[in-house]
């Protein structure tokens, strides 16, 4: 699986977030995570570009959930901060569009399984919440 430390950061960060009642800044979460500040500030933005967090600005500024956390999936996190899904495979989502020609995949036996094994990562990424991750 194709999941980089932008994931595992976005995930952890997301769950203390989860857990505050209160916003929370970049500086205080890169310190409770021993995380380069500037690298999980870009995490943080693009979760709320994509409206899973609440960006709020100032002194008492910092990052709040934008919706419950039963409402976000894993899946959801990763595409965020990843800007595509979490690939098992380095392939197209269309054997038809394979980025090694139309040659190659015509004669791509593997494709078809990687195929379904991409869906059951997807379907189980999306069956699992951010209130999932708080209850373990």
């Amino acid at each position: 699986m194709l999941l980089t430390k932008a994931s595992e950061y976005a995930l952890l960060s997301i769950a203390l977030i989860a857990k505050s009642d209160d916003p929370q800044d970049t500086e205080t979460l890169a310190g409770k995570l021993n995380i380069p500040k500037s690298f999980l500030a870009k995490i943080l933005q693009a979760l709320a570009r994509s409206d899973i967090l609440i960006s709020y600005k100032g002194a008492k500024g910092g990052f709040s959930l934008a919706k419950l956390p039963v409402e976000i999936t894993i899946l959801e996190i990763i595409k965020a901060v990843e800007s595509k899904s979490a690939n098992v495979f380095e392939c197209s989502d269309s054997q038809t569009d394979c980025p090694g020609g139309e040659a190659k995949a015509s004669c791509c036996s593997i494709w078809p399984y990687l195929n379904k094994l991409q869906v059951k990562v997807d379907d189980f990424l999306t069956s699992i919440t951010l209130e999932d991750l708080l209850d373990s």
